[in-house]
């Protein structure tokens, strides 16, 4: 059975809360790290929350809600085994998985509609990593050399 781990600040709770049911719904066993709506909250703690709980769970995906899906995303990146898609459609949720192996999709509830939101989850949960001409590219994600950053 999948894995879900589903947070969000106080501005992407009543998605967040509309994507674990529909999840539930699916079967997927859901863990709705929070917060409780009305509460309100920074989007890095959320962040952390999620990558902390996912770290031991090779196979889980993580589904983040902030206002815009930008800063949650940002936050979620930080953590190395964490590759996190901000996406806003479903091509771009099918991308994110086929071609770079994301195992956490961002979204903002201030700029899509909950109906995109439940399709761009079913089409990240259901695609597969493609693999191949991919993997290597997916490999410099975890581990990029500091002589590439520092240009030596």
């Amino acid at each position: 059975m999948l894995e879900i781990y589903v947070a969000s600040d106080h501005a992407g709770t009543i998605l967040r809360q509309r994507i674990a049911a529909h999840l539930t719904g699916r079967g997927m066993m859901v863990h709705d790290l929070g917060p409780d709506e009305g509460e309100k909250v920074d989007y890095p703690d959320y962040a952390a929350k999620l990558a902390g709980n996912m770290k031991p769970v090779s196979d889980a995906f993580g589904v983040l809600v902030c206002g815009s899906g930008i800063g949650i995303s940002i936050a979620a990146n930080r953590f190395p085994w964490i590759r996190a898609a901000l996406c806003h459609d479903v091509t771009t949720a099918i991308l994110s998985r086929q071609h770079n192996d994301a195992n956490v999709i961002a979204l903002g509830e201030r700029l899509i509609g909950t109906t995109t939101a439940l399709a761009c989850i079913d089409a990240f949960v259901d695609t597969a990593f493609e693999g191949g001409r991919h993997t290597a590219r997916v490999e410099k994600l975890t581990v990029l050399p500091v002589k590439d950053i520092e240009g030596k």
